[in-house]
Parts: structure tokens; C-alpha cells; sequence
């Protein structure tokens, strides 16, 4: 049954998300599992590293700097690392054009800059500077129990879901690369129903139709009955509806995909790995960069500081940005946008978070615990809004104290 009808103002969101298969989302893992590997020998390790995934081929590229042999080892050995990720991933199959066996590893990395080295490392009369200059943004708002947006959050369950379904066997003509798109329709800003469901999904040939040499009719209502339907009725029952419209594998074949149907680059994701476009970005990446780097370390911060916000009950939407000049340690600026929201003036709120919070470098890295490998998971279904043990910016642990602060 169709969602009944409401009046009030009405507007449409469209968020995507990727699979781990997706060849941008292999450069990304890549990137970041060559980043857990220094980082768990050597956690002062300063890691950029960039990589290019094509048909038969991975490279990478950036600075990299360590500090003991333990970790040099670890350097020393990106290639078999680089394979490890990409074979978990599932591309073991040479007729796909891209596995682990059989691509070349082509690395080109040297040491990071001294310019950018004595800006960053923290001396006995200095604090640890910002790695890079620039502006973050972290976002959060009450749409999903997890603080997200709606679209991007099922979008994330989607593909997800796409990978599950092929590495449990649950729908066995599945292979690595896919995409999800949801449209969500809002009512006075919640959301009210879901609009439309874009689901593109690599295949194996028991999928195609040799008729119409386009995936079949039942692969598609497989699709939905065990990779949509569980994911919607999981997280907003209510949103759910008969109406919805559809497109699955649009093109109407999808044999060819991975790096081996499009070369993937690290960052090239970046909206996916944040929210969807729904809040701003900064537009540094993420993958691939040890905390000292704001891109990374400041995203998370601003995330975590957002979501307490909106957890306290001090606005229903909030987004913060941050912005840092190399080599210094304090943010240049803090802005707070509650997009009309707060329940206490955004000003006071962005004084607050100078008192409550920590925004330097060395103490984000310290109150997260970010000097840990923990990186390659974040590499797939999105930095933000999995609370997983992990990822210590999304604790709502903060709560109380901004509540009192605010003196709410």
C-alpha cells in the first residue's frame, strides 16, 4: 500500500553509496590496509599514500616515513599487502580482468617532505602542527537512530548488504562491484517515504537472459526480495511502501565491471564516504593518511562533535566545520550551522566546543584513539554512522557535558 498522502513542504534527496568491489573503493582499501600495516609496527608512521587500480594493474604512489625496523619490514612489503586487500575483496577470479594473483604491483613511494615534517612533528617548545591546511566539516542530524541522513544511510545498508549476500552465499551469481542510489521523499524536513531504489550489481552469466542478452527478470526480483526489502524493513519499516520505483542494472547487463571495467583512483569517493552530500565537504580524502593529517583526523572530530550535538538535544541538524593552516596546532575557525535548529545560539555553541572538545591535532588523535590500525574498515559502507567498536567518533559520550555547558 501506497504511503498516505500529507500536506506540508516536500522535497526529494538522493544520496549513492559502492560496494567494496567498487575499483575506487579497491584503491581506497588498498590504501588504507598499506596504512594499518605501518601504523601496527610503527605508530608514528607518516603515511600518504595514493592508489591507482586498472585492468591487471595496481599502483602506488605518495610519502611514506617510518621509524624502526619493524615497520620498515612492513614497508618493504606494500605488494603482498596490497594483494591480501584485494583478494578479501573477492577478486580471485582471472577471468574478471583484475585478481590478486596475477596484477602487477607497481610502487613509487619515497619519504615525506622535511617542509612538511617539521611543521607536523611536535618538538619540546611545540605542539604537533596540522599536517596540511584546510577545512573539515562534520554533520549529523536525527533522520536514523545513528544520526545520519536517511539516503545516504540506506544507501550504505544496500551495498553492504550486496557484499554480505555474495560472501555468505546468499545470492551465488554475485561478483565484487556494485552500486546503490536512494531517493528519499521529505515531508517539513523527516522523511516520509522512500521514492526510488537504483541498485546496480555485477553478475556472473547465470544472471543475463540469453533471450534478451539482459539480466534476467528473476535476478532482479532476487535482488529485491533479499537485498532491498530486509534492508528497508530493517531501518525504516515505515518508509517502505508499493509504489516504490525501482531500477535494477539499468543498463541491463553488468558482466564487465571492477578495476578491470573502470580504472578506480583513492578519494574519488569522497561524498560517499561522508554524507551522501547532504552535509558539506572540505574536499580532502581520507583514505590512504595517517591521523596526522586533519583531512582524516579533523573529519572524525567534526562528526563526533556534531553528532553530540544533536544527541544532546541542542539542534535537530547540525554541521561543523573546521579549518587548519599547516604546522599550527589551534583551528583557525569553528563554525556551527544548525540550519535554523538549535536550541541555543550557534556562537555560544561554537565557543563551546572550544572548551568541551579537543581540536588540535595531537589531542583529536589522543581522545580518539587514533594511532591504531584501524583504518581498512573504514574504507568501505562509509566512515560515518557505523558504531562499531572501532570508530570513536561515533560515541555519544560527550552528551552531558555539552548539556551543561549550554546550561540546558
Amino acid at each position: 500500500m501506497a504511503a498516505k498522502a500529507k500536506k506540508g513542504r516536500k522535497h526529494f534527496f538522493t544520496s549513492e553509496s559502492v560496494t567494496k568491489g567498487h575499483p575506487d573503493k579497491v584503491a581506497d582499501q588498498i590504501a588504507d590496509g598499506i596504512v594499518d600495516s605501518l601504523l601496527a609496527a610503527d605508530k608514528h608512521a607518516r603515511v600518504a599514500c595514493e592508489t591507482l587500480v586498472t585492468t591487471g594493474l595496481v599502483v602506488l604512489a605518495g610519502e611514506i616515513t617510518v621509524h624502526n625496523h619493524k615497520a620498515e619490514e612492513a614497508l618493504l612489503n606494500v605488494e603482498k599487502t596490497a594483494r591480501e586487500v584485494v583478494k578479501s575483496i573477492g577478486y580471485d577470479d582471472p577471468a574478471t580482468g583484475f585478481d590478486y594473483r596475477s596484477c602487477a604491483v607497481v610502487r613509487t613511494l619515497h619519504g615525506q617532505s622535511e617542509n612538511i615534517s617539521r611543521g607536523v612533528t611536535a618538538g619540546k617548545k611545540k605542539e604537533q602542527g596540522a599536517g596540511d591546511q584546510g577545512l573539515m566539516f562534520g554533520f549529523a542530524c536525527d533522520d536514523t537512530r545513528v544520526l545520519m541522513p536517511m539516503p545516504i544511510y540506506l544507501a550504505h545498508g544496500l551495498t553492504a548488504r550486496l557484499s554480505e549476500a555474495r560472501e555468505n552465499g546468499l545470492v551465488k551469481w554475485l561478483r565484487p562491484d556494485g552500486k546503490s542510489q536512494v531517493t528519499v521523499e521529505y515531508l517539513n524536513n523527516e522523511p516520509h517515504r522512500i521514492d526510488t531504489i537504483v541498485l546496480s550489481t555485477q553478475h556472473t552469466e547465470k544472471a543475463v537472459n540469453p533471450k534478451t542478452d539482459a539480466m534476467a527478470d528473476w535476478a532482479r526480483r532476487e535482488l529485491i526480495k533479499k537485498v532491498i526489502k530486509p534492508v528497508v524493513l530493517a531501518e525504516c519499516p515505515k518508509l517502505w511502501h508499493d509504489d516504490i520505483t525501482f531500477h535494477i542494472n539499468p543498463t541491463g547487463k553488468f558482466e564487465i565491471g571492477g578495476p578491470h571495467g573502470d580504472s578506480g583512483v583513492t578519494g574519488r569517493k569522497i561524498i560517499v564516504d561522508t554524507y551522501g552530500g547532504r552535509g558539506a565537504h572540505g574536499g580532502g580524502a581520507f583514505s590512504g593518511k595517517d591521523p596526522s593529517k586533519v583531512d582524516r583526523s579533523a573529519s572524525y572530530i567534526a562528526r563526533y562533535i556534531a553528532k553530540n550535538i544533536v544527541a544532546a538535544k541542542l539542534a535537530k541538524i547540525c554541521e561543523v566545520q573546521l579549518s587548519y593552516a599547516i604546522g599550527v596546532a589551534a583551528p583557525t575557525s569553528i563554525h556551527v550551522n544548525c540550519e535554523g535548529t538549535a536550541v541555543v545560539d550557534e556562537g555560544r555553541l561554537a565557543k563551546v566546543i572550544a572548551d568541551v572538545f579537543p581540536v588540535k591535532p595531537a589531542d583529536i588523535i589522543a581522545h580518539l584513539n587514533l594511532l591504531r590500525p584501524i583504518y581498512r574498515e573504514t574504507a568501505h559502507d562509509g566512515h560515518f554512522g557505523r558504531e562499531e567498536p572501532n570508530f570513536t567518533w561515533e560515541r555519544k559520550d560527550m552528551v552531558a557535558k555539552l548539556r551543561k555547558a549550554c546550561k540546558v
